[in-house]
């Protein structure tokens, strides 16, 4: 296993590879005592990261590992990937997409596990009625990631997120 860490403008996250790609981003209230021991997916992790927090890097693309979700996690992040870079989708919008209008728990859940929060924009996905639910890192955390992406539209929604 692989590690490396990062101090974002939302915290400090700690950033775990395997061989395949990165298979894990965590927020941690304050620095490990782990050691870091770094592989090119690492390296190029804290890379993308540091572009797109300084609002350079839309889309990324380091490899990632999801080698232990089950294949219907696995396809509801890939429709999560998805959403493109300041835009949001509701639990309900990708459930549609998935062919099954019952299965908004279900891609709440799969949203929910996801292990590489940020590379994969799970904070992208909201509630139907365009409110901010479950993020793992806390609504604050989800409500600054959307305004980063798009301050603008964020502002018009301010409603929304109040």
């Amino acid at each position: 296993m692989f590690l490396a860490f990062y101090q974002s403008p939302i915290g400090h996250l700690v950033i775990k590879a395997t061989e395949s790609g990165i298979c894990s981003i965590s927020l941690r209230t304050k620095e490990s005592e782990e050691t870091e021991l770094q592989n090119d997916h690492t390296s190029q992790c804290i890379a993308e990261l540091q572009a797109y927090f300084s609002g350079k890097l839309q889309s990324f693309s380091v490899k990632t590992d999801l080698e232990d979700m089950t294949d219907y996690s696995k396809q509801v992040l890939q429709e999560v990937s998805d959403i493109p870079y300041g835009r949001t989708q509701s639990y309900l919008d990708i459930a549609l997409k998935m062919g099954d209008k019952n299965a908004v728990r279900a891609v709440g859940n799969a949203n929910r596990k996801n292990p590489i929060p940020i590379i994969i924009p799970c904070h992208r996905v909201i509630g139907s009625n365009g409110s901010l639910v479950g993020y793992v890192y806390g609504l604050d955390k989800k409500q600054a990631l959307l305004a980063h992406e798009s301050p603008q539209s964020y502002a018009l929604q301010g409603d929304l997120f109040s």
